[in-house]
């Protein structure tokens, strides 16, 4: 990622989204959680999954280590944790740059990440699979560029027919204009497919220009069971809303579409990408943090299909300092959660919705003092819960009604 200044109107806009990040950590939680390394300021990027037993499974950074840790008990309590990479490297563990657990179709466990490498901003693009559920393969590179340069921020998406398609900001047209002169916005997203559950990968190709350079990448299965990913994009002059991919059976572009329309011109990434999800009615629903008449704030939306899209039910998420709302759905439910600094400590709020998004009650989850991740909102059959790791309490889960 180039290195950027941020503007005054940036600052102004993602403010509270900033505050978040600057909350002073309290002592460290080293004893609050199993595997903790201590340091002055730890990388929490999380995620979680459940497992097809039901246990919950989380992947988070420990050194030069993927960690998986594995609770039966709803987190409880953790068992010991397995390293995914047995060999040590870099490893990212931001808000935006996390680990991502999945399950592909055949069973198999993958752990992607991206490594950071020499140069700034640059790192490739790794995965490994466990076909036991815990015993990893040595992770693989899943892109066939070897380029020093940015491929980051991936989504990782599996799909009922054992495809495992990985999706990642790119710079290597931006390399290519800068070598030629020319001028280029922002960055790229590159797509790799793997058709036998993520044990190799074919050659990565392009979904899209001009995407915004740090927000994270989103994805989704649509309603016919077409994979679907949305970022942050740069459209012309300097919008910065985003963009929705639609892809063919064989993982190339069938449609890329506006998804969101605040206009929102900025000489900066915000570093707060969307979160995408369908449910079982074939609606498509989405969170995304933009500014629009001149605050910036976190929306919730429904993305109608069509020639163009059309969001429906616009409406904003929260207060002025809500930051990094995630979702989810099961069956006639829909559930959104953020978290929001109040002056004093960090919110994890939550919307719960049973008419699709037409109307919401809200929840407070939880608060903290410290440093925090960013919420996940995963799913164990008709339930949905909150996972959400924090520098003092560690590994929290909250059960949503």
């Amino acid at each position: 990622m180039a290195r950027f200044v941020l503007t005054t109107k940036l600052l102004a806009a993602v403010s509270g989204a900033l505050m978040l990040a600057l909350v002073a950590p309290g002592a460290s939680a080293a004893d609050a959680m199993p595997g903790m390394a201590k340091a002055t300021r730890q990388e929490l990027g999380a995620s979680a999954v459940f497992a097809p037993d039901g246990s919950l499974l989380v992947v988070t950074k420990q050194g030069e280590h993927v960690m998986l840790y594995r609770s039966s008990d709803d987190g409880k309590s953790w068992s010991a944790p397995t390293a995914v990479n047995a060999q040590p490297e870099q490893i990212s563990a931001d808000g935006e740059n996390r680990p991502k657990v999945a399950f592909a179709a055949d069973g198999g466990l993958l752990v992607s990440w991206t490594r950071p490498l020499g140069k700034p901003y640059s790192g490739a693009i790794r995965l490994a699979r466990a076909d036991d559920g815990q015993r990893f393969s040595p992770p693989l590179t899943v892109h066939k560029d070897p380029a020093e340069i940015t491929h980051r921020f991936e989504s990782l998406l599996t799909t009922p027919d054992n495809k495992v398609i990985l999706a990642w900001i790119d710079k290597r047209d931006l390399e290519a204009a800068k070598s030629g002169k020319k001028a280029y916005r922002g960055a790229a997203i590159y797509a790799a497919v793997s058709t036998d559950g993520g044990r190799s990968f074919q050659p990565e190709h392009k979904l899209a220009d001009h995407s915004c350079e740090c927000c994270r990448v989103t994805s989704a299965i649509d309603a016919d069971g077409a994979p679907l990913f949305m970022w942050r994009h740069v459209f012309e002059p300097n919008e910065r809303d985003h963009a929705l991919a639609r892809l063919k059976p064989d993982g190339t572009v069938e449609s890329v579409q506006r998804a969101t329309f605040d206009r929102w011109k900025v000489d900066g990434c915000p570093h707060h990408g969307p979160s995408l999800v369908v449910d079982e009615r074939g609606v498509r629903h989405a969170v995304w943090f933009n500014q629009k008449d001149g605050a910036g704030r976190v929306f919730y939306g429904r993305l109608a299909a069509g020639s163009d899209i059309a969001v429906e039910g616009q409406r904003q998420i929260g207060g002025p300092r809500a930051a990094h709302a995630d979702m989810a759905v099961a069956p006639g439910k829909l559930a959104i959660a953020w978290k929001e600094f109040d002056g004093e400590r960090t919110q994890l709020r939550g919307l719960m919705s049973a008419d699709g998004g037409d109307s919401f009650s809200e929840i407070a989850l939880a608060a903290t003092d410290g440093a925090s991740d960013q919420a996940r909102v995963i799913r164990r059959q008709d339930q949905l819960f909150v996972f959400w790791r924090t520098e003092k309490e560690g590994f929290r889960l909250f059960p949503l009604p």
